[in-house]
């Protein structure tokens, strides 16, 4: 074959091949869905049998919806607190998660017509007798659980009833299993899958709660949505779409029925295609109150927090520098254990995997982040301390011990004050930096300054004013540990230079 006719072969092959893509239609893109699948029983959750995998009633329906949308729909792990704002930053496309279509949302992104008519649910443990509905609760010392950031906590906030919110579901019905809590307020949805009169509902969570049962009656209906982008019409309308076709086929009532979710309310939903509602903008003299009393709780759990800290930390440093070898050893395995593992974890043992292990070790909230704390920043502070005290001069020794002094009495009085001085100031960034710390102890059911903020923006307060007032509470507190250092460190060293 001559080098004209092969070039002619290979421009016919190629355009034979550009014809082919062009003909074929584009494959359509897949819709990234965000949901969180930490305890979501039964909406999306790990599958037990092949834990890559996520299962739920919500994974069935995305899958419907993918099959009328022609469409993949692709899952992606996303903390239930941050939807709405992952939403709005464009990391996916839709969010479902058991989303409840409120006013407050309903001004941020854009509601499918609704999938599900939920209602709350109060459980609480067998035998009790003390109450019997949530209006019982009104004016009463009970304490009962929830999530946070749902309508559960709101209905509660309104009754004005001492509430306790976690961040996923788990945590509020095992807290009520071990006597922590009163009661837990949530959809029924997930209530079932704890609390449920039928043992053998598939995936149940009874073996962790097999001492719960239901409180009166369900109540205060709601609609859960696929939220959204606001602006994206042209997905929502066809989400919309597809829910009716899902609706008519039958489809969503069968994968209602498979999760035993069905109930006639149900029915409600061929006639109801959008929710309507208005949010009121949150006040200034309704949403400081609330910052001030977590900033109350921040102050609590850093100053305890600090002071047991100290407390081991000394010790620790004067076992590493002058103990015998079997403490020295000890100190050291303390100081690594503590600095190498996160403080989240730490917090998750103490305060649920303690209370597993030995129920009569069982901690409250407040006690188990102060003791987590405490423990945690002692191995930070027992290495600054012994830094401290390891760089005053062995002269100093020496000249205590030729005045008549003991060695404890001229660690007290010649030693320790030099040292202070030294180790102040990394004393207090380290105070500092415990205030900012605390944020994380809402995994625990605690209401620090930071989770009041995230409860209060997520509930119609504006990010912004909400925000700087936040702001303004942690520099009040923080920055005068600064110039309370500084006014130290000068009296100090004047007084021992």
């Amino acid at each position: 074959m001559s080098p004209l006719s092969r070039l002619a072969l290979v421009v016919v092959l190629v355009g034979t091949t550009a014809a082919n893509s062009f003909a074929q239609p584009n494959r359509p893109q897949p819709l990234l869905w965000a949901g969180d699948a930490d305890g979501g029983i039964p909406f999306v959750f790990q599958d037990p049998d092949n834990p890559r995998e996520v299962i739920g009633f919500e994974k069935d329906l995305a899958d419907a919806l993918a099959r009328e949308l022609n469409r993949p729909i692709l899952f992606r792990q996303y903390a239930f607190d941050s939807l709405i704002p992952g939403l709005e930053r464009g990391d996916f496309d839709l969010a479902m998660n058991g989303i409840e279509i409120t006013p407050d949302r309903q001004q941020r992104v854009r509601f499918s017509r609704p999938y599900y008519l939920y209602q709350q649910q109060l459980v609480v443990r067998v035998g009790e007798n003390r109450f019997k509905t949530i209006e019982d609760c009104r004016d009463k010392t009970f304490v009962i659980g929830t999530l946070g950031n749902t309508v559960a906590e709101r209905i509660l906030e309104k009754m004005q009833i001492d509430r306790r919110t976690y961040d996923e579901q788990d945590g509020p019905y095992l807290d009520l299993a071990r006597g922590r809590i009163d009661g837990v307020l949530l959809d029924l949805p997930a209530a079932l899958y704890y609390a449920a009169p039928d043992p053998n509902l598939k995936y149940s969570r009874r073996k962790a709660a097999d001492n719960l049962q239901f409180a009166g009656p369900a109540f205060a209906e709601g609609y859960y949505g696929i939220a959204v982008k606001k602006g994206n019409d042209k997905l929502a309308d066809e989400i919309d779409r597809a829910l009716q076709k899902l609706q008519d086929s039958g489809a969503l009532k069968r994968i209602l029925l498979r999760w035993q979710l069905w109930d006639s309310n149900q029915y409600l939903l061929y006639t109801t295609t959008r929710v309507e509602g208005h949010a009121e903008a949150m006040s200034f003299a309704q949403y400081f109150p609330l910052l001030l009393q977590g900033a109350g709780t921040t102050i609590l759990i850093t100053l305890a927090s600090m002071v047991l800290a100290i407390a081991l930390g000394l010790p620790l440093a004067l076992c590493r520098l002058y103990g015998p070898a079997v403490l020295r050893g000890l100190a050291t395995m303390y100081v690594e254990f503590f600095r190498g593992i996160p403080v989240l974890l730490l917090l998750y043992f103490l305060y649920f995997g303690l209370a597993g292990i030995a129920p009569q070790l069982s901690l409250g909230p407040l006690q188990a982040a102060i003791l987590g704390f405490g423990l945690n920043y002692a191995a930070y502070e027992a290495e600054i301390y012994r830094t401290g005290i390891d760089s005053i001069p062995v002269g100093q020794w020496e000249a205590a011990a030729s005045l008549g002094m003991s060695t404890p009495l001229a660690f007290r009085r010649i030693i320790l004050p030099q040292a202070v001085r030294l180790i102040l100031p990394p004393m207090t960034n380290d105070l500092v930096a415990l205030f900012k710390d605390t944020s994380v102890v809402s995994i625990i059911a605690v209401v620090e300054l930071s989770k009041q903020y995230q409860i209060l923006t997520k509930s119609g307060g504006g990010y912004l004013q909400i925000g700087l007032t936040t702001a303004a509470l942690y520099l009040i507190m923080s920055v005068p540990l600064g110039y309370l250092s500084r006014g130290l460190e000068k009296r100090w060293g004047k007084g021992h230079g």
